[in-house]
């Protein structure tokens, strides 16, 4: 029977999962004895934003030229929306097309004009480059389980390939980076939704929060008052936590839980510090907005926190259209896009907007041709970036031809992507700092394409 020690306990027990917080400070735990880098000198943040369902992202991004809609409204069919209705969008490099929003996607259109903004066309997990022939000769390795939700969630989080990965490439780059960020009082990676194998790791823990701050214990209080109830509770289990235990699992649970009263007091209290800066921008009152408002608050903490580097995790669903598309999809997409606006906003107030970069990822694609009431599962789609270090009013990538049985389409519509996630993972870990010598660490397969860099940032 193999033992097991101490750290591989805390990372597997259920008591981690459950607790909200990191086993350790960053940049403290199981680097003993190795050599600390340089700290960053300045603060960077990633945005990770996970539509899970998969985002029918060919009516996000639609070209509106005549004869290319008149490609997509005919492979469409009843989910094409109408041309007249397209907000004009107007990138900085021609492909001799024109493209269109969908039109509920306004604070989208702004910030593409703006310049702030950029989309990266038919894009998705790939573990080199393929073409349809290869697809169709299987000459070339392919991501196992495609058009499969769990399995292609996983990908995007993990960008595993075809191989087995326990670890996310946020994770990677949280522990390529465990040494710069040695003095920051939070986990590099930050979870507002659960969670998620895109920030696991196999040195450092990130820290899950609630869509509105630290979820705390209940029944506790830490007032300091002898008469509260509460108080008193909190005291009785911290008197629990601290005691004398004879075996590992009991010093393992007692120390986790210990480590999660701490870090809920310790990021509380820099978000109800009054001396930090404070968020006046509204958000939508949704569940993404409220991630996003509660990301600005924690971004705002950031020099009482003494943090350098972040990635956040926010999330919505819903983008499983099989069915009532038409309907569904204006609220769907005006979401993201009402709250991004706000998020952008927020990181205005804040004097980080070229500090910080918000990404989209989603299961996959979705396919071209209607069930009769939505779209079935696909592969490639558009994903976009935001922020003042993005170079934006342009869309990256190759947009795919929308025509039925195109060079790209594998049946149904379904595109085969022409830029893969390691591209676009090894983009943005570049642009946060990660060093080049680390990059087939973060994204696996990068070797096998050409283009190493999207050009996305300024």
């Amino acid at each position: 029977m193999k033992k097991i020690n101490r750290r591989e306990f805390l990372r597997h027990s259920s008591a981690a999962a459950a607790t909200t917080a990191f086993a350790h400070y960053p940049g403290m735990a199981f680097s003993q004895g190795m050599g600390v880098s340089a700290p960053f000198g300045d603060y960077k943040a990633l945005v990770c934003l996970f539509m899970f369902g998969g985002n029918d992202s060919y009516n996000m991004l639609v070209p509106r030229s005549t004869p290319e809609y008149n490609a997509y409204a005919a492979s469409r069919q009843n989910l094409a929306l109408q041309q007249t209705n397209l907000l004009p969008i107007n990138p900085l490099t021609p492909d001799g097309a024109q493209y269109g929003l969908h039109p509920s996607m306004t604070g989208m259109q702004t910030l593409f004009e703006q310049g702030r903004a950029a989309f990266i066309a038919n894009m998705g997990p790939l573990v080199e480059p393929t073409t349809k022939d290869q697809y169709f000769n299987q000459s070339v390795l392919l991501p196992p389980q495609l058009f499969s939700h769990n399995d292609q969630q996983d990908q995007w989080h993990s960008l595993k390939g075809a191989t087995v990965s326990n670890t996310g490439w946020a994770g990677r780059i949280a522990d390529l980076i465990r040494t710069n960020v040695a003095n920051q009082q939070l986990a590099t990676n930050v979870s507002l939704f659960g969670s998620s194998l895109f920030q696991s790791a196999d040195e450092t823990i990130a820290y899950v929060m609630g869509n509105n701050g630290p979820v705390p214990f209940t029944g506790f209080s830490s007032s300091g008052d002898p008469n509260d109830l509460f108080f008193q509770q909190r005291l009785a289990f911290e008197r629990v936590l601290n005691a004398e235990y004879d075996t590992i699992y009991e010093r393992g649970y007692a120390d986790v839980q210990r480590r999660a009263v701490e870090t809920i007091d310790l990021v509380q209290g820099a978000l109800d510090d009054p001396g930090r800066q404070q968020v006046t921008t509204v958000f939508p009152q949704s569940q993404l907005g409220n991630q996003l408002r509660t990301v600005a608050e924690m971004i705002a903490a950031r020099d009482t926190l003494q943090m350098e580097r972040q990635i956040f995790f926010v999330a919505t669903g819903g983008f499983d259209t099989h069915d009532d598309q038409v309907l569904l999809q204006p609220g769907l997409l005006g979401g993201i896009s009402d709250a991004v606006a706000a998020f952008y906003d927020a990181t205005i107030e804040l004097g980080v907007s070229n500090a910080v970069t918000t990404f989209s990822m989603s299961d996959f694609g979705r396919t071209l041709t209607s069930n009769g009431d939505g779209s079935d599962h696909g592969w490639g789609g558009h994903s976009f970036v935001v922020g003042d270090a993005v170079a934006g009013q342009d869309i990256y990538g190759i947009f795919p031809d929308l025509s039925l049985g195109s060079f790209d389409d594998v049946g149904g519509g379904r595109m085969i992507p022409t830029t893969s996630a390691d591209q676009y993972a090894a983009t943005l870990s570049r642009w946060f700092g990660v060093d080049e010598s680390d990059m087939v660490s973060v994204a696996p397969n990068i070797g096998n394409f050409i283009q190493q860099d999207l050009g996305l940032f300024i």
